[in-house]
């Protein structure tokens, strides 16, 4: 079994040619990918896409790459909307789970005008790559089948084909996911797994 190291440079290798970014995914479909990784690498992943970010800010390599965290982009929009006390309040008296659905009910994640693909749809350029990240820190606020069904399947059909990547800290097997290798997520997903 290849090292996290080993997975990543393969994972540059991938999206450095040019035909990976011509491509459409599964079945002709759009172009989504999972990086997934035990969660303890974590941070080895995280200094890595800094790296590849850093490396890539000229896109001389024929691509812009572009990372959202989509943890950063949900608590920007807490804080814009001056939400972060009243879900604190709300945890506190109501559980996780009401704060969970309140967030989503702020982020429209379930209406066609959803503000994360808005965001993400208005600062991607042409010819980039995407990366996103942040998937473990929005648990269970924002879970990955909100991210593949409201997110990434609702963006504009301009993006089909720019390839979209999920870093997801736990296993996916092209069926489920299981976040930080322990929760089930059970639903299928249309994205294959990009390195294994």
């Amino acid at each position: 079994m290849a090292s996290i190291e080993e997975r990543l440079d393969k994972m540059e290798e991938i999206i450095k040619k040019p035909s990976f970014r011509q491509t459409k995914g599964k079945a002709n479909e759009v172009n989504y990918w999972v990086f997934d990784y035990a969660p303890e690498y974590e941070l080895i992943v995280r200094d890595r896409i800094k790296y590849l970010k850093d490396k890539n800010s000229k896109g001389i390599n024929g691509y812009t790459l572009v990372v959202y965290d989509l943890y950063d982009l949900m608590i920007e929009h807490l804080q814009e909307k001056n939400f972060m006390e009243k879900c604190y309040q709300m945890e506190e008296r109501r559980g996780i789970l009401k704060v969970a659905t309140a967030i989503q009910r702020s982020l429209k994640i379930t209406d066609k005008e959803n503000l994360i693909v808005t965001y993400i749809a208005e600062r991607t350029p042409e010819h980039a790559v995407v990366f996103f990240t942040g998937v473990g820190k929005c648990y269970p606020l924002l879970q990955s089948s909100e991210v593949f069904n409201k997110i990434l399947y609702n963006m504009p059909q301009t993006f089909a084909k720019v390839p979209m990547i999920l870093f997801y800290p736990g296993t996916y097997t092209e069926q489920e996911l299981i976040i930080f290798n322990k929760y089930h997520e059970d639903n299928y997903y249309r994205a294959f797994r990009l390195v294994r």
